[in-house]
């Protein structure tokens, strides 16, 4: 892994980048789409919500807007519907949505390789607060890590699937879970 503060950044971004992106591997347009929590929290939704936050923050913020953004969910749309971007609409797929993320993605690291750490910026929603672009990587990885922990929690409410990136590729694989949860619950129990 390289040194430098910027490639640091984006190599620990995209990790969580892609792991955000594989909890929806293997899952029907049904199960991706398929609110997990009381307010409605979806996989599909989740990436449609980063992808909307990376479009402004690595684009709009440093002037360099998406250059599609028709496909993206306008001011207009969130106007009408606040939750507009957390969800996929009928017209929507989940491959679709994944691959607008990965163009949003490949524009953003456009600005990233050609922006100085300390470039100002000025992220349209936070009322033209001057920001650099370290503070807005530094920002991202919270709100993709933040997002990541949401989506390991759903996707192992949908069918079991544990692991970072994949089924138990971080998770021991020779636990018994139900003796492991049966003893969190008699400790819970205790109080």
């Amino acid at each position: 892994m390289a040194t430098d503060p910027k490639s640091t950044l984006l190599h620990y971004i995209e990790e969580r980048r892609e792991a955000l992106i594989a909890k929806l591997d293997g899952l029907s347009e049904r199960e991706a789409r398929l609110p997990r929590t009381p307010t409605g929290t979806n996989l599909i939704g989740i990436i449609k919500h980063v992808t909307g936050v990376e479009a402004v923050y690595l684009g709009a913020t440093f002037g360099r807007p998406f250059p599609h953004p028709e496909e993206l969910v306008s001011d207009a749309r969130l106007e009408a519907d606040p939750q507009a971007d957390w969800y996929a609409t009928e017209h929507e797929t989940v491959a679709g949505i994944i691959d607008l993320y990965r163009r949003v993605i490949a524009h953003g690291n456009e600005t990233i390789d050609t922006l100085p750490l300390d470039a100002i910026g000025h992220v349209p929603h936070w009322e033209n607060e001057e920001v650099t672009l370290h503070q807005i990587l530094v920002d991202l990885f919270a709100d993709l890590a933040g997002h990541g922990g949401q989506a390991d929690i759903l996707r192992e409410a949908a069918d079991g699937a544990v692991g970072w990136r994949g089924s138990g590729d971080n998770i021991p694989s020779e636990i018994d879970w139900p003796a492991y949860v049966a003893k969190l619950n008699a400790l819970a129990d205790r109080f």
